[in-house]
C-alpha cells in the first residue's frame, strides 16, 4: 500500500510556505494534483504530481532539504507579508536570495513593531515553531504612556478577556525612564501571538502603548549588533536546539519520501544521491 501524507505538509516541506498560508492556498484552487484541483484533505505520495498555479513542484526528500533559519530585525514600517497591495516595504524585501527555496516566515509584528523576526526554509520547521502548543516564550520591551498601577498590572498577568479569548503575561518588569506616567519602560513575556497582543492588553487597561520590540523568541536573543534591515544564520547548534525542542525527528529517512527511499535500497537498486549536507549556506 502506497504511503501518504497531507497535501499541505508535503507543499510545506518544500519551502512554499506554512502550512496554514498553504491551506488558503489549496482553498483558493490554485494546487491541483495529477491535473485535478486539489481539496483540503487531500492526501498524496511519491508518485503524484503537484502544481502551484499551473507550475510543476519538486518535492525533496526530506533529508535533501537545507535547513537555513535566518534572524531579522525589523524595522518599522515594514510590512510582514510577501507583496503589499499599497507597495509598502516589506520583510522580505532585505533578506538573502534563495535558488529553488523560498523563505518560510516565523510568526507576524505588526506594522510599528521592530524587533526579532525568524525565517526558515523549512516549511514544517516553521509550522512547529509558529504551534502554540510547543510554547515558545516571546519577550518584547515596551514604551507605555499612562500609569501602570499594581491593579492594572496583577490584572495583566492573571489574564484579561480579549475578542479573540483570554491573554496574559507570563511577567513583566520595570525597565526605566519615567518613574510616573508617561514614557516608562516595561520588558514583558507571553507564550503565543495573537494579533496585536501585546498593545491589546495594555489598551485594556487604558494604557498607551508607544513603542513596541521584540527582543527574544524562545532562547533566541536579537543580538545588540544585529542593526535593523539586517538579517544573519544561526549556526548549527542553534538550529539543532529549535529542532530538538519542537520534536522534529532527524532528517535520514524520516517521512513518507525518506521512507520511499529506504524501500529503494532494500529492494537492492542502485543507492541514490546523497544527501547535501550543512544546515545553513549565504
Amino acid at each position: 500500500m502506497t504511503e501518504t501524507e497531507k497535501l499541505q505538509k508535503v507543499l510545506a516541506r518544500a519551502g512554499l510556505g506554512s502550512r496554514r498560508e498553504l491551506e488558503t492556498w489549496i482553498e483558493a484552487g490554485r494546487v491541483s494534483v495529477n491535473g485535478n484541483v486539489a481539496t483540503l484533505g487531500d492526501r498524496v505520495g511519491p508518485e503524484d504530481t503537484l502544481r502551484v498555479d499551473g507550475r510543476i513542484i519538486k518535492v525533496k526528500a526530506e533529508e535533501d532539504i537545507v535547513q537555513r533559519v535566518i534572524m531579522y530585525h525589523k524595522p518599522a514600517g515594514e510590512v510582514c507579508s510577501r507583496n503589499d497591495p499599497e507597495g509598502r516595504a516589506t520583510v522580505f524585501d532585505n533578506l538573502p536570495r534563495l535558488n529553488g527555496l523560498r523563505w518560510v516566515q516565523v510568526g507576524r509584528l505588526d506594522l510599528n513593531t521592530t524587533g526579532l523576526l525568524l525565517f526558515t526554509t523549512d516549511g514544517e520547521l516553521a509550522h512547529r515553531l509558529m504551534h502554540p502548543s510547543n510554547g515558545f516564550v516571546r519577550e518584547y520591551a515596551v514604551r507605555v504612556r499612562g500609569d501602570l498601577t499594581a491593579e492594572k498590572r496583577q490584572a495583566m498577568l492573571d489574564g484579561v478577556l480579549l475578542e479573540d479569548g483570554v491573554s496574559k503575561f507570563e511577567s513583566i518588569d520595570d525597565a526605566g525612564g519615567a518613574e510616573e506616567g508617561a514614557n516608562h519602560w516595561y520588558k514583558v513575556t507571553l507564550v503565543g501571538g495573537k494579533y496585536r497582543e501585546v498593545r491589546r492588553l495594555f489598551q485594556s487597561q487604558d494604557l498607551e502603548v508607544a513603542r513596541l520590540m521584540r527582543v527574544r523568541f524562545g532562547d533566541l536573543r536579537l543580538p545588540p549588533q544585529l542593526r535593523q534591515g539586517r538579517w544573519m544564520d544561526l549556526d548549527e547548534a542553534q538550529i539543532k536546539s529549535l529542532i530538538d525542542k519542537v520534536e522534529l525527528k532527524g532528517k535520514k529517512y524520516t517521512g513518507l519520501y525518506g521512507r520511499a527511499r529506504l524501500r529503494h535500497q532494500r529492494n537492492g537498486n542502485q543507492p541514490p544521491r546523497k544527501g547535501r549536507r550543512g544546515p545553513y549556506r549565504r
